[in-house]
């Protein structure tokens, strides 16, 4: 017998795969709005795992914009789908279309939209546990997790007039 029918074997012989507990859940690019931060970065949340403390994101940076030099507790994966964009710790390397980097919790980065871009950057982000940014002399400015995005997300949206009941919440 062959290591190849050994595996089909084994498929066969296990147990039918239970129904789905519940459907799969759509959001279109348009389901859920994009918010301002105030530093040139705007927010789309998709989806928090408050008991897994992951959180979804589309974010979109306007040109020239740079966010707070920060790190992660957990490993971050990003998705870039328009734009081009860089940590200025590692200038070198360049988030285009199609990029995809992984962070490793630690990396202490500071993300800039390319120098010299015209048009923004659109990244979508899985973020597991905290972001904590820190101010010039390395000191912890603020934490974020899933909560405090999530609650940010939601007054951010009622003060502007629109909904955030799309999002999709979990272990909360």
């Amino acid at each position: 017998m062959t290591a190849y029918q050994d595996v089909l074997d084994a498929i066969s012989a296990a147990p039918p795969v239970p129904a789905p507990l519940q459907p799969a859940i759509l959001r279109t690019q348009d389901a859920l709005p994009f918010v301002d931060l105030g530093d040139g970065s705007h927010l789309q949340l998709l989806q928090v795992d408050l008991s897994q403390g992951l959180w979804v994101v589309r974010m979109r940076f306007d040109p020239g914009c740079t966010i707070d030099r920060h790190y992660h507790t957990g490993p971050v994966f990003a998705f870039t789908l328009s734009g081009r964009w860089r940590y200025k710790e590692y200038p070198e390397a360049v988030n285009q279309p199609g990029s995809y980097l992984f962070e490793p919790a630690g990396s202490v980065h500071t993300l800039e939209t390319a120098p010299g871009s015209s048009e923004p950057a659109h990244v979508w982000f899985a973020v597991h546990g905290a972001n904590v940014n820190l101010d010039a002399d390395g000191q912890v400015k603020n934490v974020l997790d899933a909560a405090s995005v999530l609650n940010a997300y939601r007054a951010l949206c009622e003060a502007s007039g629109q909904s955030s009941d799309n999002v999709i919440v979990f272990g909360g």
